[in-house]
């Protein structure tokens, strides 16, 4: 017989063991979790244990769900069952419980970022009642160093999270980004995020907000507020083209054009479905 439950802030070490017996056989290329990278999970994207499920045949766990939870929105932010348990409708199982559980508790959007590379996610998803509400894109950006002229009458300046924040330029509530590039993971990593902006006298007109990778730089904010046709962040990205390849996952149509970022050099390397729903 299986059995479900919901866990508590004392169940890391379950939860880990969990992720490792049912989520890691999808992606052995992945270093395993540890409760240390699962500790940064709920400081970075506000993992709640109690949003969290899992299932056992016996004692041994089959299945596991991660939500992360902010006072907009659940995320599923992963679901997996062992693969000799699939198709037993253990996932559907947990789905519908933490659908159940924040019908009452609040907040009642859920909403899943899924790369459409995994089919089977997909479907669960679709089979449970998830709409999909936008196509998140994951660019590149790789190739030689371009020169990086200076902007008439600005200067390129360093800035961090909250600089940004404290000028109003990375909104509280933004819907169009990503979960991982929301202000709260924003500020929470704030300690591991660099940037550059270019500014007049006044204000500041462009920035870019960047976290080392051991192959060059992953963005986690570039926004303009200067209609110059992308020259701005065309600058901006000329500076960090020296430490390698650039990526910037998970984008939202609205969130930067798309035509802007192939201007800059970008690349589509893949994408991703946002679903969402209502809890009930």
């Amino acid at each position: 017989m299986t059995a479900y439950r919901f866990c508590r802030t004392d169940d890391i070490g379950l939860l880990v063991d969990a992720l490792n017996r049912c989520w890691a056989p999808y992606f052995p290329d992945e270093p395993e979790t540890t409760p240390a990278a699962f500790k940064r999970s709920i400081r970075d994207l506000q993992v709640w244990c109690s949003s969290c499920m899992v299932s056992f045949a016996g004692d041994d766990p089959i299945g596991v769900l991660i939500g992360a939870k902010r006072a907009s929105a659940t995320l599923i932010h992963k679901i997996a069952v062992h693969p000799d348990h699939r198709r037993q409708a253990h996932a559907r199982h947990l789905l519908e419980s933490l659908g159940s559980k924040l019908a009452i508790l609040g907040p009642p959007r859920l909403v899943a970022e899924v790369s459409e590379a995994f089919e089977p996610a997909c479907e669960l998803f679709q089979a449970a009642g998830y709409v999909q509400d936008a196509t998140l894109t994951d660019y590149v950006l790789q190739g030689d160093e371009e020169d990086a002229r200076g902007i008439d009458g600005r200067f390129v300046i360093p800035v961090s999270v909250g600089d940004l924040v404290a000028n109003g330029l990375i909104p509280e509530a933004h819907p169009q980004v990503c979960w991982e590039r929301a202000v709260e993971t924003l500020t929470a990593r704030k300690d591991d995020i660099a940037g550059l902006a270019v500014a007049s006298d006044e204000r500041i007109e462009a920035h870019i907000l960047y976290i080392r990778t051991g192959e060059g730089a992953e963005i986690v904010s570039l926004r303009s507020s200067i209609d110059d046709g992308g020259t701005r962040l065309k600058h901006l990205i000329a500076r960090l083209r020296e430490m390698g390849t650039l990526q910037f996952p998970k984008v939202h149509p609205t969130e930067v054009p798309r035509e802007t970022l192939e201007m800059l050099g970008f690349e589509r390397a893949g994408t991703h479905r946002l679903y969402a729903a209502k809890a009930g």
